[in-house]
Parts: C-alpha cells; sequence; structure tokens
C-alpha cells in the first residue's frame, strides 16, 4: 500500500503580510463617501489577535508630547518626542514590525490601489517596484539626476492620545504636503461609550468663503456644520484624501472626571519630499 505522501508546507508569509498583500491591513471592506471629499470606513482593519497585541503594547502617556497647536492633544511620532518614539518602536517586536509595514513600498501601493478600486486615482499610476526604481535610478544617477528613481510617496505613523475629558482636533484640511490620511483605531471592546463623543467629524464650512483651504488654516467649531461622524469603535480605520476642502475634526469629548484616553494611530502618506 503506497504511502501518502504529505504536501510540502506552504512557505511563511513575509512579516506582516495579509490576504490582500497590502500588508497587516485589509481593506476588503473599505467603503468611501466622495462628497465634499473622498473618506470612508475599513473595518475590520487588522487580524484580531494582531490587534490586541497593540492594544497590549500601545505607548505609556509619559512618552509623548503636548501639542496645544492643534486642540487638546497628545503626540508621539517622528516629529514629537522623536528619540522616545524610535526607542519605542525598537523596544516592540509588534511595532517593529509595524514601522517596517509602513515604511514600505508595499503599503503605499497597497494604500493608494485600494483607492483607485474605488474611483479615486490620485494620479500616481503603478508605483514601480523597488527593483525597477533601483535601475532607474541607477541609470539617472549617470545622468547626474539623484532623485528620479525616488519613489513619489513615503509614509510615517503617529501614536495620538485625545482625553476622554474635554479632549479634541481643532477643524483643519491637511497640509498641503499630505496625500492621504488613516486614523486607526486603538480601543478594546466596550471599552468606549460613544455618549462622550471622540468620531471623526466631517465639516463643511458655514461660510463658503471658508470653503478653500489648500493651505490648511485652522477653524473653529463654530463655524463648521457636521455633515457625517465615524465613531471612534474598535479596530477600524477612517481614510481619507488631503483636498482643498477636506475639513475634519474631532470636537470636544465630554467625559468628565474620565481617565480614558481615544488612542489612536495616524498614519500619513506624503509626498516624499514633506
Amino acid at each position: 500500500m503506497a504511502t501518502a505522501i504529505e504536501p510540502a508546507p506552504a512557505p511563511a508569509a513575509p512579516v506582516g503580510a495579509s490576504r490582500n498583500g497590502t500588508g497587516m491591513f485589509n481593506y476588503d471592506h473599505l467603503e468611501l463617501r466622495y462628497d465634499p471629499f473622498p473618506i470612508g470606513l475599513a473595518k475590520p482593519l487588522v487580524e484580531a489577535d494582531r490587534y490586541a497585541e497593540m492594544l497590549a503594547n500601545y505607548p505609556d502617556q509619559e512618552l509623548f508630547a503636548y501639542l496645544a497647536k492643534v486642540g487638546h492633544k497628545y503626540s508621539l511620532s517622528e516629529k514629537s518626542n522623536p528619540k522616545a518614539y524610535h526607542d519605542f518602536v525598537q523596544s516592540k517586536p509588534i511595532w517593529r514590525d509595524f514601522h517596517a509595514m509602513i515604511k514600505s513600498d508595499a503599503f503605499v501601493k497597497g494604500v493608494v490601489d485600494a483607492l483607485a478600486e474605488r474611483h479615486v486615482d490620485l494620479g500616481y499610476g503603478k508605483l514601480p517596484t523597488p527593483a525597477r526604481r533601483t535601475k532607474k535610478f541607477v541609470r539617472n544617477l549617470l545622468r547626474g539626476r539623484l532623485d528620479a528613481g525616488r519613489s513619489p510617496l513615503s509614509a510615517r505613523f503617529e501614536y495620538s492620545m485625545l482625553p476622554a475629558d474635554g479632549g479634541y482636533v481643532i477643524p483643519h484640511t491637511d497640509s498641503p504636503g499630505k496625500v492621504i490620511t488613516m486614523v486607526v483605531s486603538m480601543v478594546g471592546e466596550g471599552e468606549w461609550d460613544q455618549a462622550i463623543g471622540g468620531g471623526t467629524d466631517l465639516n463643511k464650512p458655514k461660510d463658503p468663503a471658508l470653503t478653500y483651504n489648500e493651505l490648511n488654516r485652522q477653524a473653529r467649531f463654530d463655524e463648521m456644520d457636521v455633515i457625517d461622524t465615524f465613531e471612534f469603535t474598535p479596530n477600524q480605520g477612517v481614510i481619507f484624501v488631503k483636498t482643498f476642502n477636506s475639513w475634519h475634526s474631532v470636537r470636544p469629548m465630554t467625559g468628565k472626571g474620565s481617565k480614558l484616553m481615544r488612542k489612536t494611530l495616524t498614519i500619513n502618506i506624503e509626498s516624499y519630499d514633506n
């Protein structure tokens, strides 16, 4: 009797890989609204076990810098308390993997492609593979063009916290160098009371003269109408495109006396020279 031959095990997926090839994020359920600018929600965004590990290893508040210029907010990033940020990321395997994913060409391409599949073509076409970029870089280096092989986009991420007791982010449209923003919630099931707020608001200026805001001036809450809100719920990514009118905010939360924090990861995809 012949012995059954066991099939060879499939090769291990690269760190951070997902079934749709865009890193540890899944955009299969991404749904967009298009007016007044492209914005939508992907949920669930991360595989459940990995999401739980991210929650368990979120940084402590003592590492964060306070950013009063944008609201009542705490930040830990490449720009806010950068040494603490890099030390923390390198100290946690889950965040080392996450950082590597965010910095990868595949991540940027995955987000750009997911939007293009939903009729939001940002004009970057098919981003070149690293091998093709290297070949182009070498060719153009010989011609004295040092930047010709670079990807047009890069990504970075920020740990962000807003106090449930009065935390907010004032209305703005994002700086001109940003192309895409993703706000990833970091909250456990049953941890957050929607009654205190914390959602990402989609705003429209009451005065049409304020509509055009390419250079990201700030506005007051009373100058805006809220036309939609993406509630702060577990394992989701709010994804939107920076435009001249991409007004958004987080209104002051009402958890008086609460010690809770609205914890997120804010991922920015930017033109490479910003």
